[in-house]
């Protein structure tokens, strides 16, 4: 049912004079939910959200009340935001390590290893610290991933053989 022809129908006031209007409202509710740095931003996909949706608004609707709204789920989003953004700072921490500093806790294992020749450390660290396959090993090493496994083998075998000797016992 349609309403007569006589019947003035409301209208909704062209966008630019709800921006002219309702602007002031919704910047100070901004940089109250975000401060001065944020609320320009925040102001800004307001207004550019409110712009999509108001063609689709019911004539009559409180028009400042349903812009704080669009205002403060924007404030929401970048405060959500703002909690995933890195913070910079002068000097990066040290990470904290899941697996432990290698030297730290196995002394004497660590100390054989630190004696072991240098291609054969170095496989080896590669390998099992790393967990590089040998074909990788091989090239950052310089020779072919056959000779990176060789030199951790032979690795592998002096350790074992430091090992026998200190404990007295055979694996």
């Amino acid at each position: 049912m349609s309403l007569p022809d006589h019947i003035p129908q409301a209208h909704l006031p062209p966008f630019e004079e709800v921006v002219s209007r309702h602007g002031t409202t919704v910047l100070k509710v901004c940089r109250a939910l975000l401060g001065p740095v944020e609320a320009d931003d925040a102001w800004s996909e307001t207004f550019l959200a409110a712009l999509r949706a108001y063609p689709a608004l019911q004539p009559g609707s409180n028009l400042e009340a349903w812009l704080v709204t669009i205002a403060h789920r924007k404030a929401v989003d970048i405060h959500r935001v703002r909690g995933r953004n890195p913070i910079p700072t002068e000097k990066m921490p040290d990470p904290a390590s899941t697996t432990g500093i290698p030297g730290e806790g196995d002394d004497e294992l660590w100390a054989a290893v630190a004696e072991l020749p240098f291609t054969q450390r170095a496989a080896l660290v590669y390998h099992y610290v790393g967990g590089l396959p040998y074909a990788e090993i091989g090239t950052i090493l310089g020779n072919s991933p056959a000779a990176a496994r060789r030199a951790a083998a032979d690795g592998r075998a002096a350790l074992r053989r430091h090992i026998e000797s200190g404990t007295g016992c055979r694996s």
